[in-house]
């Protein structure tokens, strides 16, 4: 299970991955029940999500909420506050991909709020 610091309702983190140095990138596959999500957070380089099953939401921080469904790519730019997860009703699985820089490759932030993940 995905940490509750970092997550809101039942998330699974399976499949990590991560290169072998000089490469930087990593990932796995997250899946997240109905109405579980990340806390906002930010990556140094990026991120890449790869839909893969049931119905997401995404939001960069101060930009409209996202349906994601499975084909679709979402990428957040660098530094860009965001947040991601299932909507209300249905789960979602997706792949997750980002690299790190200076060994780090997520900031964790606050909490999406119940009124942030319904409007």
């Amino acid at each position: 299970m995905g940490p509750s610091s970092n997550f809101t309702g039942a998330v699974r983190v399976d499949s990590r991955f991560s290169a072998t140095a000089p490469a930087t990138v990593g990932g796995g596959t997250v899946t997240f029940e109905p109405g579980a999500r990340t806390a906002w957070h930010t990556h140094p380089l990026g991120q890449t999500l790869i839909v893969t099953a049931g119905v997401g939401l995404v939001q960069h921080w101060d930009g409209e909420i996202q349906e994601i469904r499975p084909g679709d790519i979402a990428w957040i730019p660098p530094g860009v506050k965001h947040w991601h997860g299932a909507t209300a009703t249905t789960g979602m699985s997706h792949i997750a991909i980002s690299e790190t820089l200076d060994g780090k490759s997520v900031e964790w932030m606050e909490h999406v709020t119940d009124e942030q993940y319904t409007r």
